[in-house]
Parts: C-alpha cells; sequence; structure tokens
C-alpha cells in the first residue's frame, strides 16, 4: 500500500520571501548612491578667521582658500556684497583680481582686504564674499567690527599757520587741539621743532583726557634769539600720543629790530665816512 504525501506552500510563506528579497535590493542601490555621493567631494572656500575687529581707519584682512573639487577645471569669479562706501579688494599670487582658474583638485590662496567707508559707525558688518562659476556658486561669509578711530588734528582757532615776529623777542601762537575720532584721547602731549637755538614752551603741555568732538586751546610761546637774520623761518608743532599724531607747520617771519637797524645804518656812514677821509687825505698826495 503506497502513501502519496503533498506538500502546499503557503502564499504567505512565498509572499514574505519576495518582500525580503525587493528589501535587499533597494538597500543595495541605496549604499551604492550614498558611496557616490561620498566620494564625489564638492568645492569649498573658507576661511581660518571670519570675525575680525578693527578701527575704522584700518583694512581688515582675511585669509581664505578656494578649492576646485567639481572634478574639471574652473574659472571662479570673486564677488562681495558690502555697505554703502566700502570696498573689497582680492588678492592671489601677489596680484589683485577679480577672476581666478583653478584646475581639478588644485586650490589657491585668497586675500581679501575689506575697507570701511569713511566715518563708518562702530557695529558689526556682515560681509558676503563669493566665488562663482557657471555652474555653482560658493559663499562665505565675513564679519567686520568696526571698533571706532582715534584721530587727531592740531591748527590754529583762525585756520593760518603764519606770522611775524622781531629778532630777540617772543610771540605767543595760539593752537587748538581737537579729537576728531570717535574714541576718546589720553595723555596727549605736545612737542616742538624749530630752527637751532629758538625756545618753545606750551601751556598746558599735556593734556590728560580729550573726549571725540572736544577741543582743547594751547598757547605757544616762541623765543627767537638776537641777531637773528632777517628771514622766513619754519617751526613745526605736534600734537601726540600713543593712538594719534597730527602735526602743524608754522613759518615765521623774522624782522630785524629798530634798534639793531639803527646801529646797522650807523655802522655803514662811519664806514662810508672813513672812505671819504681817506680820499681826501691821501688823494690830494
Amino acid at each position: 500500500m503506497s502513501v502519496n504525501i503533498i506538500v502546499k506552500k503557503s502564499p504567505r510563506r512565498g509572499f514574505s520571501h519576495l518582500f525580503t528579497l525587493l528589501l535587499a535590493f533597494v538597500l543595495y542601490f541605496n549604499s551604492l548612491e550614498v558611496s557616490a555621493q561620498n566620494s564625489a567631494s564638492t568645492s569649498s572656500f573658507n576661511a581660518r578667521l571670519i570675525n575680525i575687529e578693527a578701527p575704522v581707519n584700518e583694512t581688515f584682512r582675511y585669509q581664505a582658500t578656494l578649492q576646485n573639487n567639481s572634478g574639471k577645471s574652473q574659472r571662479y569669479k570673486l564677488e562681495a556684497e558690502t555697505p554703502d562706501g566700502w570696498r573689497v579688494i582680492f588678492k592671489a599670487m601677489g596680484s589683485q583680481l577679480t577672476s581666478i582658474k583653478l584646475d581639478a583638485g588644485k586650490s589657491e590662496n585668497v586675500s581679501i582686504e575689506v575697507r570701511p567707508a569713511y566715518g563708518a559707525k562702530p557695529s558689526k558688518y556682515n560681509i558676503p564674499v563669493y566665488a562663482v562659476t557657471e555652474n555653482d556658486s560658493l559663499e562665505l561669509k565675513l564679519e567686520a567690527v568696526v571698533e571706532g578711530n582715534y584721530d587727531l588734528q592740531l591748527t590754529t582757532p583762525s585756520g593760518r599757520l603764519s606770522g611775524e615776529i622781531t629778532e630777540g623777542e617772543k610771540s605767543e601762537i595760539h593752537l587748538k587741539v581737537k579729537n576728531t575720532g570717535s574714541l576718546s584721547l589720553n595723555e596727549i602731549s605736545l612737542s616742538s621743532s624749530t630752527p637751532p637755538k629758538w625756545d618753545v614752551t606750551f601751556s598746558p603741555s599735556e593734556i590728560k583726557e580729550l573726549a571725540p568732538g572736544k577741543t582743547k586751546d594751547v598757547v605757544a610761546t616762541l623765543t627767537v634769539p638776537d641777531k637773528t637774520l632777517a628771514g622766513d623761518y619754519v617751526s613745526k608743532f605736534t600734537a601726540k600720543n600713543a593712538s594719534s599724531t597730527s602735526t602743524a607747520t608754522y613759518r615765521m617771519t623774522v624782522k630785524t629790530s629798530m634798534l639793531s637797524g639803527g646801529v646797522g645804518i650807523l655802522v655803514i656812514i662811519i664806514a662810508v665816512g672813513f672812505v671819504v677821509y681817506l680820499i681826501r687825505k691821501f688823494g690830494r698826495r
């Protein structure tokens, strides 16, 4: 007697097997896609320092690196967005430029100089910088923090920088020291450079503190020695501290005193009279 045994496959098991194969297939191709993305790195535009603080009258300098990983040679156009009055300059290999060509896989160091507008207020300014090709745009976000500036001006109340003096006498020259910056100035000293044997004293000789926009009157007493020849002479007055310096060039015209002039005329008359006497005396012989 023979017995036939028939085994029937469950449709649920077959569906599960098919689902497993399909899942494995999807995971396999996903892994291939991820691997391909990781192997194809992108180009980059980076800087070691993106935030710099400096006074408004200084240049903000950033050092960046431009990397071409696109797989082909690219020409990058260098651009920047700046506030009104600001200026950005790009330099590479010692030359100023507006675009740069990089072969595949190559990189180049780019110096970025940012010059603030005159009188820019103390604040933080965002400076987006771009390296643009036909197919790509790389952005580098820079920050310039303006701290304010130190600035000093030395002049006279009227603006006139010339005068007259008689040799052997003194003259008071009124000066004005002004803080034209946005930060306070401390320990401002006064000094001079004059012809030999001339003397200058200042009152006051030092200004302890000068707030922005404020002025301080200073009197320079100039003494010219006796027997100074008549003519024009130049003296320089300087106001300075650790942060700023200003110099005013003052032209002084020296005149001969009446006494000196009279003595000189008398000497000339005597000399002429003596010559006439000699001519008359020896001319008769």
